[in-house]
């Protein structure tokens, strides 16, 4: 198995085209192709988790968090990520990191959250915009249902539970090729008119490139019209944070004790305690002060997220709870996340998980 076939798995799980703009992901360091010895998985890559894969015999770390998210000018080792960057390289280890795809997706952290609290009903807090493309191509009427078909295969025209849904409406098209064309139908410099379908199918935008490509190989012209726009509808599967229902209400103190212990956290700083059931509950795991108002105005009777600012829980405003579990404390599951889907994935392979604890927070 090579790095390639792992991280193939991986993006099918979280595809790097919904990962948020502002983050680094996908193969951090090491060749693509090279062979795997084995695999690590941790939620941080620190000097230790290399030490780690180094003693297991692994030469693939997949790390939640990028261990290179700003631009470095030098690597000499006088910062724990150059010296991570100079180990990981001297011993040819690859360091892969998937992130805010992983958040975004909606079977990975927050429904893990959501799993954990025994959250029913869930749905994203906030849909990322922009993940739906609607392709439009012109195909003459004998070869509408061929290309139709591959544009299937390939993964288009899927809408929530359904499958090969597109729309098709008949018409005429018209060209003239020039001296260098080779027309299928017709001859070079004579104006052809010819009967064509007009295809219409949507598709979620990681899939572009497969989906083109179907669409160039199965269509007969020599140059093929097509349109991809980007819709605005809301994808209902990918995007930040999640929402959901606990089984039964609950009192806000059993609620936070019950947070507490599942999380194992040292403490909860949470706003003022408004004596209200709690029912409705929003997760977001790692920072997520900017999904307040938004988890106000979804009903949730309490947000789960970290890295709240003195400031951020008043925005609370006797709405809900806020309840600031820390950053490591809410993403410390997503590991499992991730060897429970790789080890689903390739099953006669050696997939670790990282015993490290890279929490950089301590209490007393």
């Amino acid at each position: 198995m090579i790095v390639q076939e792992v991280i193939t798995h991986l993006e099918a799980l979280a595809p790097l085209a919904y990962a948020e703009e502002f983050d680094n992901v996908g193969l951090l360091v090491g060749n693509k192709n090279s062979e795997v010895t084995g695999v690590l998985v941790s939620l941080d890559t620190l000097e230790s988790v290399v030490d780690e894969a180094i003693e297991n015999h692994c030469n693939l770390i997949v790390s939640f968090h990028p261990i290179i998210f700003k631009g470095l000018k030098k690597i000499t080792g006088n910062s724990y990520v150059e010296r991570v960057l100079i180990k990981a390289i001297e011993n040819k280890i690859a360091i892969y990191a998937i992130h805010t795809a992983l958040d975004n997706a909606f079977e990975g952290s927050n429904a893990g959250l959501c799993e954990i609290l025994g959250l029913k009903n869930k749905t994203i807090l906030i849909p990322q915009a922009n993940t739906i493309k609607q392709l439009t191509v012109y195909v003459p009427e004998k070869n509408a249902e061929h290309v139709r078909t591959a544009l299937f295969e390939s993964g288009a025209g899927s809408i929530g539970n359904y499958t090969n849904c597109s729309f098709s409406s008949p018409g005429t098209g018209s060209y003239k090729g020039n001296e260098n064309s080779n027309p299928v139908i017709g001859e070079k410099h004579r104006l052809q008119k010819v009967s064509e379908t007009k295809i219409t199918v949507t598709f979620e935008k990681h899939l572009e490139n497969d989906i083109l490509k179907a669409l160039l190989e199965s269509h007969p012209y020599e140059e093929v019209a097509y349109e991809v726009l980007s819709l605005e509808n809301k994808n209902q599967h990918i995007g930040m944070g999640m929402i959901g229902e606990l089984e039964h209400p609950m009192e806000e103190a059993s609620f936070l004790s019950l947070v507490k212990t599942r999380f194992n956290c040292d403490v909860i700083r949470h706003s003022t305690l408004l004596d209200r059931p709690i029912q409705t509950v929003a997760v977001l795991g790692g920072s997520g002060s900017f999904a307040i108002e938004t988890a106000k105005a979804a009903g949730a009777d309490a947000f789960i997220t970290s890295d709240l600012k003195y400031h951020d829980f008043f925005r609370a405003e006797n709405a809900m709870v806020l309840a600031d579990i820390g950053h490591y404390e809410s993403e410390q599951h997503i590991k499992n996340i991730l060897v429970a889907h790789l080890k689903k994935k390739i099953t006669n392979f050696a997939i670790l998980l990282s015993k490290t604890n890279t929490n950089p927070v301590k209490y007393i």
